[in-house]
């Protein structure tokens, strides 16, 4: 039993005509004919008797009628309720930000997500990036903001923005006002960084390594406020992407010379999942608003 056999059978009972039941069907009349003529056989009797060219349903399919169109209004209604809620705009989304974005980043899109989707519930979790994939995994969360490199290959990435990173120097430094600096000019220095479990420790790292210089590190935080906070006391340098520069910390902030000094930042999703509505929107606007502004 088909449910298209089941909607033959109702248009032929309300129509009162195969070719009219076929019209309304959209599907030729033989078509329909061998349908339904396949349903009586599979049922063991006669819907329908053909009395030339009137059409009444016999008691078999009187009994028959009211189950089919049963049967299609309850298929009707988990459609509904299935495409309801792909297109409500009261679902929710949870996102995982790491911290060394998520100050920059997330207060001035997540108003104005709010604003557009006030009836959207949004859930923000700021954590280190091996615990936001973990959550990514588990589904605790629906989208994670990272900083590539990321090498899980369960995990789909979609590019937000790149940006430059810079030296910061404090402001009687030799070369706080110069145009551009190589890392290698800054080799003996003193940095000071993030810890250990901050992704852009590792780039920053990673940076060093790449202009063969191995820095030497006087001091480590959590947070980027803190480090502006030593070099601006003279106490070392530091690297930050450029979100994250605050012109009131009392440093300067110079290009760095290295093509490869860059922070690329992505939305990371867990490969193969679907998303409703909302979180189709926050992935679409975040990145959008980020490509204008970068």
């Amino acid at each position: 039993m088909e449910f298209h056999q089941l909607r033959y059978v109702c248009a032929i009972a309300e129509t009162g005509s195969f070719s009219r039941a076929a019209e309304r069907c959209q599907v030729a009349q033989p078509s329909l004919s061998q349908q339904v003529l396949k349903l009586e056989e599979d049922l063991g009797a006669k819907l329908f008797d053909r009395l030339g060219r009137s059409i009444r349903l016999t008691e078999a399919g009187r009994a028959f009628l009211p189950h089919a169109r049963s049967v299609l209004e309850q298929m009707e209604a988990a459609r509904a309720s299935v495409t309801s809620k792909e297109t409500d705009l009261r679902g929710s989304v949870g996102v995982g930000v790491i911290p060394t974005i998520a100050p920059y980043l997330m207060p001035r899109y997540t108003a104005l997500f709010t604003r557009r989707y006030p009836e959207a519930k949004l859930r923000i979790v700021e954590e280190t990036t091996p615990l936001l994939v973990e959550a990514l995994r588990d589904l605790s969360i629906d989208v994670a903001i990272l900083a590539l490199p990321l090498r899980h290959k369960d995990l789909e990435t979609i590019p937000i923005r790149t940006e430059p990173l810079f030296a910061v120097l404090p402001k009687e430094h030799a070369l706080a006002n110069a145009e551009a600096v190589s890392l290698k000019e800054l080799r003996e220095e003193s940095f000071v960084m993030l810890r250990d479990g901050h992704c852009f420790r590792d780039l920053s790292l990673a940076a060093c390594h790449s202009a063969r210089i191995s820095p030497t590190v006087s001091f480590e935080s959590g947070q980027f406020s803190s480090l502006l906070g030593m070099v601006a006391a003279g106490l070392g340098v530091t690297l930050v992407p450029e979100m994250a520069i605050d012109r009131s910390a009392n440093c300067c902030y110079v290009p760095l010379k290295e093509s490869r000094a860059i922070r690329t930042v992505v939305a990371a999703v867990l490969r193969g999942r679907s998303f409703n509505r909302v979180q189709q929107a926050f992935l679409a606007g975040i990145r959008k608003r980020e490509k204008k502004a970068s």
